[in-house]
């Protein structure tokens, strides 16, 4: 029997992807259809072509660094301003994701040089909670604080760090965390970057957070939170789960900081260059362009990083900003 597929050419580049449409699954947090295809047809080009300079935002700067610069730029700035509340004898006010490689190098480099870390107060951004939001103690292997406590704060203990200046999120710190960070003075300086569904910290876009309106929105301080799906895939495939997509393994609900803290801090250093055991698979293009140039929305936390009238450095690697094609010799 015939079916026709002798007269189909299913290698013509002009039957393309128009000619079968659909909408995107239920649970996809990114609903402006013309907001996702704006950003999805940026390309590389685009992005070199704006030499630094944010397309709307005045406070924000977008730069493209390659490899092994994108590594240590958040290790250098980390540094430096260690460095600097040691010799100037000021208090430093960091909120800290958990990038725990990172932190093994930042407290290497201090040890070498020897700095004096008694003015270093580190927030931890973001922490697990269990489905009845009760949050992960900081004995838990699989924890972000006790990742940071591990591979930063017990590698600084000879060097004047004060455990008191370590705050983890917990069932007792979580409620006055942003009150905390108020009493500082606010976040020196926030270390970001979006995660799958375009989470700032653990703020998903979620009904817990959502707001009638923006300032609304931007007003909530630190709370705990349920968690997109996007999230709890994203990070079943890291190391303390096991790289393996063992759902199971990762709790439902975090604790994290509010929209207020990044809003008010002094500075954001928002970092864009996940990749998949550094190979050019990545979930983050497409959530990166959302977030750093699309529409400044609840659907996409992070985006609201683009309405800070304070500076936000915006580092995006090589892999980031590759134009995004199909490849359907590659499929998957």
């Amino acid at each position: 029997m015939n079916l026709g597929i002798d007269s189909i050419k299913l290698d013509t580049p002009e039957l393309g992807e128009d000619n079968f449409r659909f909408s995107p699954a239920p649970f996809y947090p990114f609903t402006d259809i013309e907001n996702i295809n704006r950003c999805r047809a940026i390309t590389k080009e685009d992005i070199l072509n704006m030499k630094g300079r944010h397309p709307t935002s005045p406070a924000m700067s977008v730069e493209v660094l390659t490899g092994d610069e994108f590594e240590i730029a958040m290790v250098a700035d980390m540094v430096r301003r260690i460095v600097e509340s040691d010799l100037e004898n000021k208090k430093v006010v960091m909120i800290c994701p958990n990038p725990s490689p990172t932190y093994r190098k930042v407290a290497y480099m201090l040890n070498e040089l020897k700095v004096n870390c008694r003015n270093v107060k580190f927030y931890m951004m973001d922490e697990w909670a269990d489905e009845d939001g009760n949050i992960a103690p900081l004995s838990y292997r699989a924890g972000f604080g006790n990742a940071f406590y591990r591979f930063m704060v017990s590698q600084i203990a000879d060097l004047g760090f004060r455990e008191e200046n370590f705050i983890y999120h917990s069932n007792t710190t979580t409620p006055v965390f942003s009150k905390m960070l108020e009493d500082d003075g606010e976040a020196d300086i926030v270390y970001s970057g979006p995660g799958w569904p375009g989470h700032l910290a653990f703020i998903d876009p979620v009904e817990d957070w959502f707001k009638p309106t923006m300032e609304e929105y931007l007003e909530q301080g630190a709370k705990v939170a349920r968690l997109h799906p996007l999230t709890i895939a994203q990070n079943s495939m890291h190391g303390c789960f096991g790289f393996s997509g063992d759902i199971a393994k990762v709790p439902p609900m975090g604790a994290m900081m509010g929209p207020r803290d990044a809003m008010k801090a002094k500075e954001v250093l928002d970092m864009h260059g996940i990749s998949t055991c550094g190979t050019k698979v990545t979930w983050q293009r497409l959530t990166s362009r959302l977030s750093i140039f699309g529409k400044p929305t609840q659907e996409v936390p992070a985006s609201v990083l683009q309405l800070r009238d304070k500076p936000t450095r915006v580092i995006m690697s090589e892999n980031a900003i590759e134009t995004i094609t199909p490849d359907y010799l590659f499929q998957y």
